[in-house]
């Protein structure tokens, strides 16, 4: 496996953070993980959109950075692979789905210029799940913030992502995550090691799990 840093990408509920925890520990990797409760904006944003968004998005960028930044200062040296539950670029995704038009051409700005200064994952892990399946597992893991989420936006904070995939060359493994049990469905894993042990070149590669 030649990858030494993959990043997990998703939906809100696609899974993304287990499946890195799974990643991490298959490969005795360093896991860096989203530190989304931290940010005291994110309550408040699901209950009024419009007045918090723009101090949401800022906040996540902010501390996304942070996080990131550290793997460029840092090395460890038992651990040559990372494992990211996300990628930088998810700030952008999100502010284009969150905020006028306006105050997303300037936190464009803003994100242009912190972008360039970090290192970018070495393949990219996109797990794709139906808006009804994504419900599902929003209301099982039972985070009182999200429970108003609606299907709508978890329509287009999917569009975002499968647009954005769809123009970047960065190689993405996309897996069909309907049915995901990487947690107890050894098989399920297997295709998405396998994935990253094939020697894929940069583009967007289709998986479905058995």
């Amino acid at each position: 496996m030649n990858h030494h840093f993959i990043t997990v990408e998703g939906n809100i509920g696609a899974g993304k953070t287990t499946l890195a925890h799974i990643l991490s520990r298959h490969y005795n990797a360093r896991l860096v993980l989203e530190e989304f409760t931290d940010n005291p904006f994110l309550p408040k944003f699901y209950s009024n959109p419009k007045q918090f968004a723009f101090p949401l998005e800022l906040f996540f960028m902010a501390e996304r950075y942070k996080q990131l930044k550290e793997l460029i200062h840092t090395k460890d040296l038992f651990q040559n692979v990372t494992v990211s539950d996300y990628i930088f670029s998810k700030c952008l995704l999100f502010a284009k789905v969150n905020l006028p038009e306006e105050e997303f051409h300037l936190y464009q700005r803003l994100f242009e210029i912190i972008h360039q200064q970090l290192i970018q994952p070495d393949v990219l892990i996109y797990l794709h799940s139906p808006v009804n399946k994504l419900q599902q597992n929003i209301k099982k893991r039972n985070r009182s913030y999200e429970q108003s989420i609606g299907d709508e936006y978890l329509f287009n904070i999917q569009e975002t992502y499968t647009h954005y995939i769809k123009q970047h060359n960065i190689k993405t493994i996309f897996i069909d995550a309907a049915n995901a049990d990487f947690l107890g469905n050894d098989k399920h894993l297997k295709v998405v090691t396998d994935a990253l042990e094939m020697d894929l070149g940069e583009g967007q590669h289709y998986f479905t799990l058995p």
